[in-house]
């Protein structure tokens, strides 16, 4: 059981290491330092786009209208660490290591 709580806590750093990928290739794009039109760039970005939107949506939908400002990949980052102590603190003590 230790194993499978090992493994959910890797997916949840490995999926907020791309969540932040997503922001700051949104940043570099937005103000133009990559060139969207390159091959390369658009499939990195569709790449992370297909990893984040279908949970940052959601999200977003929850949340008000802040102009330009979108703080959803914050809130995400904030419930992954939240599920992350939840599982550290709560659970893993409770699986008894054989």
């Amino acid at each position: 059981m230790r194993a499978i709580l090992d493994l959910i806590l890797l997916i949840l750093q490995l999926y907020t290491w791309v969540v932040i990928a997503t922001a700051i290739m949104s940043w570099l794009i937005a103000f133009d330092v990559v060139n969207f039109r390159s091959d390369f760039v658009r499939a990195v970005w569709n790449t992370l786009n297909a990893l984040t939107e279908p949970v940052l949506r959601p999200i977003r939908n929850v949340l008000p209208n802040l102009g330009g400002l979108d703080i959803s990949p914050v809130v995400l980052l904030l419930l992954i660490f939240f599920l992350e102590r939840v599982i550290a603190y709560y659970l893993y003590p409770l699986v008894i290591a054989y």
